[in-house]
């Protein structure tokens, strides 16, 4: 990387203030709904003002969409990454498998903000993050078509999507009242779960 390449301490400290804002978006989201968080509530999380969350994003819902298709567009890169990565069809499963648990262990507001406020995005935006999903499906699909090729195209889609439902339950199901089940007790579970899913029969 070259002088120019590289951030300034302005432009570094101004990225690291969106990601911040991101991150209290996603916490406070996921906890209050969309509809009951202002821009001034942002501002106070990531410690800025109010005023001041509009030099990173132009409204609420921008902040809303910068944090839904930006993770769509992670995980599809993501999970690209991990099949051109994968030697042969069954370990590029459990990569895909291993890499969206993590995910779901690591973003479990994220998951949350989603299922709920995907419908408040702009048109634009929500057919974006539509696209996005669909791809990051189709990822799927096409390793789970490579060891099981005998399943036609209606039944993959259906072990996909079903596998992606129980491993983002996380945010729900690694709950026992107050407390939370430990990463390391939900990740080997929900992995031998999401693989049992996709291959048996």
């Amino acid at each position: 990387m070259t002088d120019l390449e590289r951030p300034t301490q302005r432009s570094q400290a101004k990225a690291d203030r969106r990601v911040a804002l991101l991150g209290a978006a996603a916490g406070m989201f996921a906890e209050r709904g969309f509809n009951g968080v202002s821009i001034e509530d942002l501002g106070s999380a990531a410690g800025v003002s109010g005023p001041a969350v509009y030099r990173h994003f132009p409204s609420k819902q921008a902040v809303l969409a910068a944090l839904l298709v930006g993770v769509s567009e992670r995980l599809l890169a993501g999970g690209s990454a991990v099949e051109a990565a994968s030697a042969d069809p069954a370990s590029a499963l459990r990569g895909l498998i291993a890499f969206h648990v993590d995910f779901a262990l690591g973003e479990p507001d994220t998951i949350r903000v989603q299922d709920r406020d995907l419908d408040a995005l702009p048109d634009a935006e929500r057919r974006e993050v539509r696209r996005l999903q669909r791809r990051y499906i189709e990822l799927w699909m096409r390793v789970l078509a490579a060891l099981q090729p005998s399943l036609p195209e209606e039944e993959l889609r259906l072990r996909v999507q079903a596998t992606f439902g129980l491993i983002n339950s996380t945010p729900h199901s690694a709950r026992v009242g107050a407390a939370h089940i430990p990463g390391a007790v939900v990740r080997p579970v929900l992995e031998r779960m999401a693989w049992s899913a996709l291959t048996s029969g």
